[in-house]
């Protein structure tokens, strides 16, 4: 072995489907290069197992760059690992020490099956946007970019909400397997720009009508979801949030049955 080589045990979650109990398995991760990165050495294991006849780990992934959040997995108990504001498939195995014990799991919530092993159905999050996260815009010829000004300290709040990647470490860290997070950021990103205000309440009553359909937890304020966003996305979203929750239930309430029950 090199000197500038490390060898690794590996607890590896394996689940055939989201109907089997799953369990932990180890593997031997030798020769790791330090410069390699998660997913990398996650491949060199699977280059192995495949050449040894067995099945390979499944793991979702896509840009490897840090910006569509599918490689999210929770490293000895952190989602995406010990670095902070760091992807999985940022992380590199400099990060580890030679002789480490690595237990690597999927995101773990009610509302994020297991598709196999590490990889989980964010399906989800797909609808919570799909509720809400746009805007009602009149079809053709786009307006002037100056026709709209927007004040710079919303600009670059709703620039800081945009920035969420969607991956769900926020939920796999909270011990409720909240989406608030992720729903406020989305929400932010547009209630924060004139061309969201027309649907700003509606949005936020329809977006949370659906995380809540979707079985994911409340919030209780732990701020794990804070501490472990790859992107830094803050708290403070969630309190706005709320806030416009509140208007929305209190414009926009059921009508009431008349008297006679009709």
């Amino acid at each position: 072995m090199s000197e500038h080589t490390k060898n690794l045990t590996l607890k590896i979650w394996r689940q055939k489907s989201a109907r089997d109990e799953g369990h932990f398995e180890t593997y031997q991760a030798n020769n790791i290069s330090p410069e390699m990165s998660f997913l990398e050495m996650l491949d060199v294991i699977n280059e192995e197992l495949i050449h040894k006849g067995v099945e390979p780990i499944t793991m979702d992934h896509d840009c490897r760059e840090g910006i569509c959040g599918a490689c999210g997995l929770v490293i000895n108990g952190r989602p995406h690992g010990p670095r902070e504001r760091t992807t999985t498939c940022q992380l590199h195995m400099r990060s580890f020490r030679d002789g480490d014990t690595i237990t690597i799991e999927p995101f773990r919530a009610k509302a994020f099956p297991v598709i196999k092993d590490l990889m989980i159905d964010r399906g989800s999050m797909e609808r919570i946007i799909a509720a809400g996260g746009f805007i009602t815009a009149p079809t053709g010829s786009p307006r002037d970019a100056n026709a709209l000004p927007v004040p710079k300290t919303c600009a670059d709040l709703a620039m800081d909400a945009a920035s969420c990647i969607g991956c769900g470490a926020c939920v796999a860290a909270c011990p409720n397997a909240s989406a608030m997070l992720f729903l406020s950021a989305k929400v932010s990103q547009l209630g924060l720009l004139p061309q969201g205000q027309p649907e700003r309440l509606t949005r936020v009553r329809d977006m949370i009508a659906q995380m809540d359909a979707e079985q994911f937890g409340a919030c209780t304020n732990f701020a794990e979801c804070e501490a472990v966003c790859p992107k830094g996305v803050k708290l403070e979203h969630i309190a706005r949030m709320n806030r416009d929750f509140i208007k929305s239930a209190i414009l926009y309430r059921p009508p009431q049955a008349s008297a006679g029950g009709a």
